[in-house]
């Protein structure tokens, strides 16, 4: 199904429909040729967008970093509502009407000015399926250690970039050994992120529920819905941490999760050939700390 775009640049700070079905990217767009260029993937559920405050201020911290012009929240929100009002029919599942709205900013023509673009389309099936059936998962090594990036401007340590081409290599070459997904290690051993989204980890104790990520300021991509779940989960008053973790946590768990913004949440059923626990009511409620945040 042709996705409906929304493009934002000087001319047209609102926003102007696009027709996605003619040439939209010019030959020579930096975005294009060289991933120069931000982006935010978000979930719309009946015409709503989740989470849309922490989405753009991440937006604006990575724009920040590659020191590329922002359209800024007023031209956003004008733009996704227009995108938004001329969008196909969305999937629908439990939760309602799915969009995937992506906003991206593009470094653009060299000759010309950035520009944004909203590009909505329906949630596809396999994504909805992992929200249930879960998936299997490899520990792979990052290669470098990313707490050495952040002192390092240029590596851009924290931006959420245009430039997804190792994530995607990541995501094929663990489908060649028979998984679904990636989680990243440190050269010490400690669990990072997975290919495109944020670890969760969930261990009852007799005081109630902990659930864990790995530390933030470790050169990890701070997660979108790891933040809103942790915001439920300290209204309910579980107890949260932030690592470090290991694989050893993970195989130990009463649940591991991969978390981000479209798929919500993937129940980590197998990681390395090894079976780990999983809770449906626990991702039952997690989910929900989802539904208001």
């Amino acid at each position: 199904m042709t996705p409906t775009v929304v493009r934002i640049d000087a001319h047209s700070p609102q926003g102007r429909l696009l027709d996605a079905s003619q040439p939209i990217i010019d030959v020579e767009d930096e975005g294009y040729t060289r991933g120069d260029g931000v982006f935010e993937t978000m979930l719309c559920v009946d015409g709503a967008v989740r989470k849309l405050p922490r989405h753009l201020a991440r937006l604006d911290h990575s724009a920040q970093l590659l020191q590329v012009w922002n359209p800024g929240e007023d031209s956003w929100r004008a733009a996704l509502d227009l995108a938004l009002q001329s969008a196909a029919e969305g999937t629908t599942t439990s939760l309602g009407r799915e969009h995937t709205v992506k906003l991206l900013v593009s470094r653009g023509v060299p000759s010309e000015q950035p520009y944004g673009l909203v590009i909505v389309s329906p949630v596809p099936a396999s994504t909805i399926t992992q929200r249930t059936d879960g998936v299997t998962a490899l520990l792979l090594p990052r290669g470098h250690d990313p707490a050495e990036d952040t002192s390092l401007p240029w590596l851009l340590s924290g931006a959420k970039t245009l430039s997804y081409a190792i994530n995607m290599a990541v995501l094929r070459y663990v489908r060649t050994l028979g998984a679904q997904e990636a989680v990243f290690i440190g050269t010490d051993r400690r669990i990072l992120e997975g290919a495109t989204s944020s670890v969760i980890v969930a261990h009852r104790t007799e005081s109630g529920v902990r659930i864990s990520t790995p530390e933030p300021n470790h050169g990890i991509l701070p997660g979108t819905t790891q933040g809103a779940i942790f915001a439920g989960a300290r209204d309910e008053g579980w107890e949260v941490g932030f690592g470090p973790l290991y694989p050893a946590d993970l195989m130990e768990a009463d649940a591991v999760w991969l978390a981000s913004s479209v798929r919500l949440l993937a129940p980590v059923t197998q990681l390395n050939g090894q079976a780990l626990a999983t809770d449906d009511q626990l991702t039952l409620t997690l989910t929900e700390f989802l539904r208001t945040r």
